[in-house]
């Protein structure tokens, strides 16, 4: 049977390749299906997974070939008149490679440690040539398609014809292998085997050296035995040991990466999947690499499992795989099985030590970040290297020199943008507090999503205060932390300065408190500290010494509530201030001389503050020696020369201040705690009720602020209080000494309201309460101010006394008037309506009518306005009348007099029967006196006669009408020539008494005049 052309060769067959065409041949002749099935496995393999591999091959062939040999080749690649020359060191092809080459899946290289599979890989070569040829210094092969397609041809087999013109004369390329010619056999020094690819047409070999530069440093990593790619431009080498199963370093090129090997035997049990001639192949073996430049890959760009040469399944790990697994024929895709399984685990159990190779804080970035796998191989690595990862020891440790496992790990997360020194000191100090805590810069934000990953704890400041609660730490490690932590600007904001409020802070008397609130910083006072041990404050949180030394420290316990050491703190701090509440209670005790001594320095400690300029409200508890050798309240004690103590009562509640503690202490510090010198004046900007302790304060309150609270209808609202108080402690007989002190007291005028009059008109507020009690309680000449009227009073002249002339010498007028010494009738309280009701009573004093008329308008005001109620003032037994006189009120006595509610009245009663109401309502007064008004005494009837005169008929009605403004009244006049009237008083025995008034109103409205403008006045005045 014809074999094609190999009878006419004429040279040599060293690998007997006339044998395996004849074979062949004979095939296809006996089966044509054989010869389609052979085409379309070449082309499928062609298209599919081989279409765009031919270097990847070649080099994978090239690497097999010196691994074969126990050496490492380089790959030699040029383009020489449209052939692509690739040549390598290593076995030469023998016939055995010869046959895989011209077989289909049936390589040569069964049992092997090696990558490629003769006949099929080689297969990728015929994407670019139609005619390849392989050459070794002992022969060579040569594949040709048309060759292949005239050897077809020349068989006249009728089926294979038909195929062949079925595929417009196209052949296998690989299935038929001719022996080199003569001259064939020269190979570039060093080399054992050359491919020699004549190109097809329209391919630029420049194009395709470019592809092998592209592919030649991932291939230089996947294939060990690959040390170098000898390029046109260039050598591309690998240096470095990538043998070392500890994990190396190697350059490819110019890149360097990061290597870990591992290599095993896959257990037996598990071959039984795997094809027969894959089961030989029980040695697996793997490779890390991370390239020196950053990661290799991520879900933004994939890279591909290699095995060990690309394959299609993509990666998202941060280092790229290079693993032997079973792979499907076209070398792409991984076959999935036990094997598989097996070898991938292993892989990932070896990963942890790839990142051991990379500095601490470059670990977190090799860790698979959440994200969704790019391929089911992806899936499964990234879980088993995430498993790996959680339990292989690799984070660095904050202190010490053995790597962390994330179990159990932990990182601060205090501050992401914080000085790296300043964490890293922070972390190193905390190391032996917090187990498994990490390298300061892990805390790094970019790291959180890779150490949540794999079940790194994060401790915040919250975690973190958890953790230092309970320590017992000298005070110098105490302010490493404090000092670390602030110096961490994120703590400042005020959520995390929330989280720190807890943090522990030794105190100076060896307790660790939980928060710096209320804690007092001695800021090196060592002085100040010493007075503080002397007092023995028990509860006073003073910080240990030292501790705030640092002053970023300090700042950090400030913004934490902490205070520092200074005047309003430490009188601030409850505990003093409950010390200081206590010192009295604890010196009535009997104290020994320990707790005397105590009691002292505490006395020592509040007056050197306060006469440092610190001063401070309500210290009048404290506990201070008096005269008699025991201890008072510094309120109840009065300076030895002080103002007061000639004032007050020497039997009364007040003591007197120790002659040693006044010269020991500044007179304003004592002063300021509440030693009195002259009167003290208290202040409430607010007053809500009378709860300042001051006397007959709920009096007061009554009398004055509810009132006037009536008049506003705002509710009690006095304004700010300023009163004095003690004042009830002048002795009755100091009186006329203690009016000047008053005087000359500038915080005793203000609390006088000013010195303003208390009787100004118009004025609704209240009486202060100091001029208020001095009106009430205060003695002028032995009588309350009220008692009295100023010389220039002449409105109340008669009923009130001028105040004597050496007090008005002494005292100023407006002083006189602030605390209630008369200027007009005026009537604040029921006190003073008894008081100005006897005075209008008595005989003695001399009262013109008018001043009486305007003394009751003054009491019909004050019961008008709620500031007396008639209940609370007795009726008085004697009332001052029109006349002048003073007549018997009281029934039964003799007939009472009335009061005036028409004034017409006047004209037909006595006036000694009458009470004028002034300005007031009749009513109110008659109410107030228990008396009946005059209308209701009495009845006036009119004499018959008269004539009715319309009023603008009458000339002088009309002129004194337009002369008083006023228009004329309405209806008309009875004008009689003799007006008279008939009277019937039936208080003085109902006899009727017959009067002749000029004008009357009767009590139908009806005007009644003997003279027209007298009857005007009469109509325009009722």
């Amino acid at each position: 049977m014809p074999t094609g052309d190999t009878a006419a060769l004429g040279y040599a067959d060293p690998f007997d390749t006339a044998s395996l065409r004849r074979a062949v041949l004979d095939a296809w002749t006996a089966s044509p299906a054989r010869f389609r099935e052979d085409a379309n496995a070449e082309e499928d393999l062609l298209r599919g997974g081989y279409r765009d591999r031919w270097f990847v091959e070649l080099a994978q062939n090239a690497a097999d070939a010196a691994e074969r040999a126990g050496i490492t080749t380089t790959l030699r690649v040029r383009a020489v008149d449209g052939v692509l020359h690739v040549a390598n060191a290593g076995a030469p092809l023998d016939a055995d490679g010869v046959a895989g080459l011209a077989s289909l899946r049936a390589s040569a290289k069964r049992g092997s440690g090696g990558v490629g599979r003769f006949g099929v890989g080689f297969a990728a070569v015929t994407a670019i040539s139609d005619a390849p040829r392989v050459v070794t210094r002992d022969g060579g092969v040569v594949f040709d398609r048309a060759r292949t397609a005239r050897a077809v041809a020349d068989t006249g087999a009728p089926g294979l014809a038909d195929e062949l013109a079925r595929r417009d004369g196209a052949a296998p390329a690989l299935r038929l292998v001719w022996p080199t010619g003569p001259g064939e056999a020269e190979l570039p020094p060093g080399a054992d085997t050359e491919v020699r690819l004549p190109l097809r047409d329209g391919l630029d070999a420049d194009d395709l050296v470019a592809v092998a530069a592209a592919q030649a440093p991932d291939l230089l990593l996947a294939l060990p035995a690959l040390a170098a790619v000898d390029l046109p431009d260039g050598i591309v080498r690998r240096t470095g040991d990538i043998e070392d199963e500890e994990g190396d370093t190697v350059r490819v090129g110019a890149r360097r990466w990061y290597v870990v090997r591992a290599e095993g035997e896959v257990p037996s049990a598990l071959l039984a999947g795997l094809a027969v001639e894959d089961r030989a192949r029980t040695v697996w073996r793997a490779t890390w690499a991370l390239p020196g430049d950053g990661v290799l890959a991520g879900p933004e760009r994939p890279d591909v499992l290699h095995a060990p040469t690309p394959t299609d399944e993509r990666t998202t790990l941060p280092a790229r795989l290079l693993a032997t697994v079973p792979l499907d024929p076209d070398r792409r895709h991984v076959r999935d099985g036990p094997v598989t399984e097996h070898v991938l685990a292993a892989a990932a159990a070896r990963y942890p030590d790839l990142v051991r190779t990379r500095p601490a804080e470059e670990r977190p970035a090799l860790v698979p970040a959440a994200a969704l796998p790019a391929s089911a191989v992806d899936a499964t690595l990234r879980d088993a290297v995430l498993g790996a990862l959680r339990t292989a020891p690799w984070l660095p440790p904050a202190s010490g020199a053995e790597d962390l496992p994330p179990a159990g790990a932990q990182v601060l997360d205090l501050d992401p943008a914080g000085p790296p020194e300043v964490l890293a000191a922070l972390a190193e100090r905390l190391a032996d507090v917090l187990p498994g805590l990490v390298d300061a810069r892990l805390a790094a934000p970019r790291h959180a999503a890779a150490l949540a990953a794999v079940g790194v704890a994060r401790v915040g400041p919250a975690a973190l205060v958890d953790a230092l609660t309970g320590l017992d730490r000298p005070v110098p490690w105490w302010r490493g932390v404090l000092a670390g932590l602030a110096a961490l600007p994120g703590l400042t904001a005020p959520g995390t300065r929330a989280e720190l409020a807890g943090l522990p802070v030794p105190l100076a008397d060896g307790r660790v408190v939980a928060g710096a609130r209320s804690v007092l910083l001695t800021g090196g006072d060592e002085a100040l500290a010493a007075r503080l041990a002397a007092a023995a404050i028990p509860g006073l949180r003073v910080a240990a010494p030292g501790l705030d030394d640092d002053p970023a420290a300090r700042e950090l316990l400030v913004a934490l509530g902490a205070r520092p050491l200074e005047g309003p703190a430490l009188l601030a701090d409850p505990a003093l201030r409950e010390a200081v509440d206590r010192s009295v209670d604890d010196a009535e005790e009997g104290p020994d001389a320990d707790g005397r001594a105590r009691l002292d320095a505490l006395a020592a400690l509040v007056l050197d503050l306060v006469a440092d300029g610190h001063a401070e409200q309500d210290l009048g508890a404290l506990a201070l020696r008096d005269t008699a050798g025991g201890y008072r309240r510094a309120d109840e004690l009065v300076l030895p020369e002080g103002l007061l103590r000639g004032l007050v009562d020497p039997d009364g509640p007040l003591g007197v201040l120790d002659p040693a503690a006044a010269d020991a202490h500044p007179r304003h510090a004592l002063i300021a705690v509440g030693v009195l010198d002259g009167f003290a004046v208290l202040r409430d900007d607010a007053p809500a009720g009378p709860d300042h302790d001051l006397d007959d304060e709920e009096t007061w309150w009554a009398e004055e602020v509810d009132p006037a609270a009536d008049h506003g209808g705002d509710g009690p609202d006095p304004g700010p209080l300023v009163a004095v108080r003690d004042l009830e402690l002048v002795a009755d007989d100091r009186w006329d000494a203690a009016w000047p002190v008053l005087a000359a007291d500038r915080e005793v005028r203000e609390a006088l309201g000013g010195a303003r009059p208390v009787e100004a008109a118009g004025d609704a507020r209240p009486w202060p309460y100091t001029a208020w009690w001095l009106g009430r309680h205060g003695r002028l000449a032995g009588q309350p101010p009220t008692a009295w009227r100023l010389p220039g009073a002449t409105a109340v002249e008669g009923l009130y006394d001028p105040v004597p002339d050496d007090v008005a010498a002494r005292l100023d007028p407006a002083l006189l008037a602030a605390v209630g010494v008369r200027v007009e009738a005026r009537v604040r309280c029921a006190e003073d309506a008894a008081d100005l009701l006897a005075r209008l009573a008595d005989p003695a004093r001399t009262v013109p009518p008018a001043r009486a008329a305007a003394a009751h308008a003054a009491l019909a005001e004050a019961v008008a306005a709620g500031r007396v109620a008639v209940a609370d003032v007795d009726p008085p037994d004697r009332v001052r009348t029109a006349d002048g006189g003073v007549r018997d009120a009281a029934p039964g006595r003799a007939v009472p007099p009335a009061v005036l509610d028409r004034a017409q009245l006047v004209a037909v009663l006595p006036p000694a029967a009458l009470v004028l109401p002034g300005t007031g309502d009749p009513a109110v007064l008659a109410d107030l006196l228990d008396l009946a008004p005059a209308s209701e005494r009495v009845r006036v009837t009119v004499r018959e006669g008269g004539r009715a005169v319309p009023w603008d008929q009458m000339p002088a009605a009309v002129a004194w009408a337009a002369a008083l403004g006023r228009p004329l009244p309405e209806g008309v006049l009875v004008l009689h020539d003799r007006l008279r009237v008939l009277v019937v008083d039936d208080d003085r025995g109902g006899a009727p008494v017959e009067y002749t008034p000029t004008a009357w109103v009767d009590d139908a409205g009806a005007v009644h005049a003997d003279d027209p403008v007298r009857g005007l006045v009469a109509a325009l005045s009722s």
